[in-house]
């Protein structure tokens, strides 16, 4: 089980009745599914947000041009392969970076892809 995350169940589903999200657990979580996660630029926009909030945001506090139902696929990507958490508080999905579970797996990633996201950024004029 991985600290902060909602376990997932045998089956791979939320528990009958839950609102809970399914992770993979820490040990689980694989370089080429993160890598896949990462490489959506929709996706990374999600992840450079979430490492800038240095906390958890809703869905809709990071603008993405997309439809709703566009970035819901995302997020499940992004959850489905370890890179971010997501839980419900009340009637808001929280989206939260599994920073410690990432560094910890790929020591320095994360950094490198934040770093590299955002020199391309100012080089293309995106930032």
């Amino acid at each position: 089980m991985t600290t902060g995350t909602t376990s997932p169940t045998a089956s791979g589903g939320a528990p009958s009745g839950s609102r809970s999200l399914a992770h993979p657990a820490r040990e689980d979580i694989r370089l080429e599914g993160v890598l896949h996660a990462l490489a959506d630029p929709m996706r990374l926009r999600i992840v450079c947000a979430l490492a800038a909030a240095e906390g958890e945001l809703t869905c809709a506090d990071v603008e993405l041009p997309v439809s709703k139902s566009t970035c819901t696929h995302h997020y499940r990507v992004l959850r489905e392969h370890g890179v971010i958490q997501q839980v419900y508080r009340g009637t808001a999905k929280m989206n939260g970076l599994r920073r410690a579970d990432l560094d910890t797996l790929f020591p320095g990633l994360i950094d490198g892809v934040l770093r590299a996201a955002d020199l391309q950024a100012g080089r293309l004029g995106d930032g």
